[in-house]
């Protein structure tokens, strides 16, 4: 292992878990930041008196060289640094990300005129605006761009801090006043439909790997939530939003690992919001739900170690930031607590001192084999926060992100389903009930619609593009008579497609035949797994068998539901020897 000694300027919880990746590499850190009992420092405790950590500023020039001269590598977990006293520094230790990219980034305008010059990356229009005479700028900038605008900083803002919606020209005096005299920019209203976020992790011989797109959701300005992976109707909308994420970064000098974050707009248009030079909240889910962290990943980068595996290594993942709602843990302790009973939940609480409103004070990570059980587990967590806004509804946030799964036997879809029954007609209905009922038994969370091959073409074909980038993970497919919804499903999906084949009544005696016929013979290619006509209950039974390979708790649930089937025979067997084939049938038990 690589045996260089780690500077990190500045000790919070990005610190914190940083030195918690390294101490797991057994690579040596010394943290530079104001005090004991920075939340980096209380994790690792230096070895020698040579590599104590730093107490002071890491705005300060002198203790950065006080921690230059401790370590081979210097790295930050902020940007707001003195990044002209770390270029000094450049041909004597290695710096990542280099002083020129922090000192870029730091600067949101400079970030953006960045982005726009080196790469042609998406942004939307932004304008600077002329310190000296800022009110006439607003005005003149307000023209050009449209109202509503964003008036930001341009340096030292984050989580929402130093920024400012302009509705109209009477606010301008506010707005003013809300950004204390800093030097602005203003940036064009982006009418997002979400926002999004791609962590990259960019090597020291400048390979690039991006960790899933995620959905991020923000309370008062501050990352609230984080949903991995995204998910969303559109096909190729991971792969486009991480191909931006890589190209912005592969801009920037240095390694290490960055936090992308950006606007999904209606159409699919993706704008850069802003990038982070350092590991970021958006990408804290990946301790738990990725084969490698942000945090080791930025570990490896920076000290020129192979990059880990930034794939998902489970279905589905959540973190939820715990943010101080005033100067008492409490609060936080009560929904810490509550997570500690939730199976698959994780609690880093970051051992600040201090609580205050709108400090973020730790996280709890959940991972899931599904959406449904995600969201499941979420709600009661969400439940126990306090409002953080006048006037908020608690339950409309809750319910928007956390919608309760259907009671089994409701007949009511799940909004969150691992398997999608579809069928041709709403005659085939009464056909599909007992995979329903098959369902419900093994509390899969499950949906059931109309999808038509011929009478509604374009549904179909939205419905099975959209159905994997859903969650979606099986097809039941049944249809009659030519029996073509099963092969068309399967010719546009990438999912498994279980088809089962329907006897139409006043079919001239073909008895379904002919739709067993049309399913199963599918092109080379193409492939449809095909049941029994009528048989809904074995194409249920298929589907959980598939999933049980990603989810092992169902092979034994399917286990005990053979053993059931095989008790209820053996059952008969012991009554039919009991009272005789006659009276077994004379008593209706056939």
């Amino acid at each position: 292992m690589n045996r260089k000694t780690v500077g990190i300027l500045g000790g919070g919880q990005l610190g914190r878990m940083l030195a918690s990746a390294a101490a797991l590499l057994n690579i040596q850190v010394v943290i530079l930041d104001s005090g004991p009992d920075a939340p980096a420092k209380q994790v690792v405790l230096p070895p020698t008196l040579d590599l104590s950590h730093v107490d002071g500023s890491f705005t300060d020039a002198s203790k950065i060289r006080e921690l230059a001269e401790k370590v081979d590598v210097l790295t930050v977990e902020i940007e707001h640094v003195d990044a002209l006293a770390l270029e000094q520094w450049g041909s004597k230790v290695d710096i990542h990300p280099s002083p020129r990219t922090i000192e870029i980034i730091q600067d949101k305008f400079r970030q953006k005129e960045h982005l726009r010059q080196n790469t042609g990356c998406p942004v939307s229009e932004f304008l600077s605006i002329d310190h000296v005479l800022p009110k006439t700028s607003i005005q003149n900038v307000a023209d050009k761009l449209g109202l509503p605008l964003m008036l930001k900083k341009r340096k030292l803002s984050y989580d929402g801090r130093g920024n400012f919606a302009l509705y109209n020209l009477d606010g301008i005096d506010e707005a003013l006043s809300a950004l204390g005299g800093s030097m602005l920019y203003a940036e064009k209203w982006v009418p997002f439909e979400k926002e999004i976020a791609v962590m990259v992790v960019k090597g020291a011989n400048d390979e690039v790997r991006s960790y899933p797109t995620v959905e991020t959701v923000h309370r008062n300005n501050i990352c609230h939530l984080v949903f991995a992976p995204l998910r969303t109707g559109d096909p190729g909308l991971d792969l486009r939003a991480r191909r931006v994420a890589e190209e912005a970064v592969s801009t920037f000098e240095g390694a290490g690992i960055f936090g992308v974050e950006m606007f999904l707009m209606n159409d699919g248009t993706i704008y850069i919001n802003e990038i982070a030079p350092r590991p970021h909240n958006s990408g804290h889910y990946t301790i738990e739900a990725c084969e490698t962290s942000q945090f080791e990943n930025h570990l490896r980068a920076i000290l020129g170690l192979p990059l880990g595996s930034t794939a998902l290594k489970v279905q589905s993942a959540a973190m939820l930031n715990l943010i101080g709602h005033s100067t008492s843990m409490q609060e936080i302790l009560e929904t810490a607590n509550k997570a500690l009973l939730t199976p698959g939940a994780s609690v880093h609480l970051y051992g600040k001192k201090e609580c205050r409103k709108g400090r973020k004070m730790g996280h709890i990570t959940i991972v899931a084999e599904s959406d449904a059980q995600l969201r499941a587990k979420l709600r009661p967590l969400l439940e126990s926060l306090p409002s953080q806004s006048p006037g908020e509804d608690p339950i409309s946030e809750i319910d928007k992100y956390c919608l309760p799964q259907p009671s089994p036997g409701s007949g009511l879809s799940s909004p969150f389903p691992l398997i999608s029954i579809i069928m041709g007609s709403d005659s085939d209905l009464p056909t599909l009930l007992p995979a329903a009922r098959i369902l419900d038994q093994f509390k899969l969370p499950y949906e059931l619609t109309i999808v038509s091959a011929h009478r509604t073409p374009d549904r179909l074909m939205k419905f099975a593009k959209e159905a994997a980038p859903r969650g979606v993970r099986v097809i039941i497919a049944a249809a009659g008579g030519a029996a073509h919804l099963p092969g068309m499903v399967a010719a546009v999906t990438p999912l498994p497609v279980v088809g089962v084949p329907v006897r139409v009544q006043g079919s001239g005696g073909v008895e379904g035949v002919d739709s067993l016929y049309s399913i199963v013979q599918m092109p080379r290619g193409i492939p449809v797994a095909t049941v029994a006509i009528n048989n809904s209950t074995n194409a249920a039974l298929l589907s959980i068998r598939i999933l049980s390979a990603g989810i092992p708790h169902l092979v034994g649930e399917m286990q005990e539901y053979m053993k059931k089937m095989e008790n209820e025979v053996m059952k008969k067997i012991e009554k039919l020897e009991e009272i005789g084939w006659e009276e077994y049938v004379k008593a209706g038990k056939v």
